[in-house]
């Protein structure tokens, strides 16, 4: 069998040139985009250079594109927020509780394994991958300190978010000044899962339980991601915290997402940016 990156990497070349007059458009959150000196973005699947399953804004070293074709995928993200190439730290992302401080980027091989990033180094983005997992960008633009989490649902419960936090203070954040938005992720009506699912959830927290529907037919639950992260956030005392609401199960057009790509099995999936940074 031909591997995927080979299938890709003569197309990505041709939807390079096509594609070379279309920045990228990422998506924003009101709240961080009114804080001053504070650049960050969503970005969905479009307006990249990957091509096939990958098609076409894929930031994910970690799947089996092309690696000059990630790489050119990352510079136009950046571009869009006004930074240079190679100004992105990113994780070896393994689904921890795990936080970690960046100065600079992180060779590709000694990126952390981690889960979150924050930094207070102004020029540097710091940023997470997700396809269905909730991106979390986070700002105290007082303090001059922003942060990114990759919360599925084992870091979410695990407690990312928090280790998030506690970093962003460490670096001089004050929680009641940060301002929280929980970017595209599986939604609330595309997430099943079994009644073994929520046994972690409702044994930390009883009241979690809201968080979960039953099926109509009585063969599993339906899991709000993102409504459980915002409750997170809110109840660890951030002062303002946002959902985008964005389904990416459900729009395939403007999202990656590893359970559609699962039940059409494909061999792989593309990797959806969250960035956020503070002027330079």
């Amino acid at each position: 069998m031909t591997p995927v990156r080979a299938l890709n990497r003569g197309a990505g070349a041709a939807y390079k040139a096509r594609m070379s007059d279309q920045p990228p458009a990422p998506l924003r959150d009101p709240g961080l985009n009114a804080l001053p000196g504070v650049r960050h973005g969503f970005f969905t699947r479009r307006s990249g250079v990957s091509a096939g399953i990958y098609e076409s804004l894929n930031c994910g070293p970690g799947s089996n594109d092309d690696p000059e074709t990630v790489a050119e995928n990352r510079r136009r993200a950046l571009a869009a927020l006004d930074l240079p190439e190679g100004a992105l730290a990113t994780l070896h992302q393994v689904h921890s509780p795990d936080a970690v401080v960046a100065t600079a980027p992180f060779p590709r091989e000694e990126r952390p394994r981690a889960d979150a990033v924050v930094t207070r180094t102004p020029g540097l983005a710091v940023g997470v991958l997700t396809a269905d997992c909730a991106p979390v960008l986070l700002a105290d633009a007082h303090a001059g300190v922003v942060g990114a989490a990759h919360a599925g649902w084992r870091g979410a419960l695990g407690g990312v978010l928090d280790a998030c936090l506690a970093r962003m203070e460490g670096e001089g954040a004050d929680r009641r000044c940060i301002t929280a938005a929980v970017g595209p992720c599986i939604g609330a009506r595309s997430y099943a899962v079994s009644l073994d699912f929520i046994e972690p959830f409702t044994d930390a927290d009883p009241a979690n339980a809201r968080f979960f529907r039953a099926l109509p037919a009585g063969d599993g639950y339906l899991f709000d991601l993102a409504g459980y992260t915002v409750a997170v956030l809110e109840a660890a005392g951030v002062g303002t915290v946002a959902a985008l609401g964005r389904d990416t199960y459900a729009d395939a057009a403007h999202f990656f997402s590893h359970r559609r790509a699962r039940h059409r099995g494909e061999p792989d999936y593309g990797r959806l940016l969250a960035a956020i940074a503070l002027a330079g």
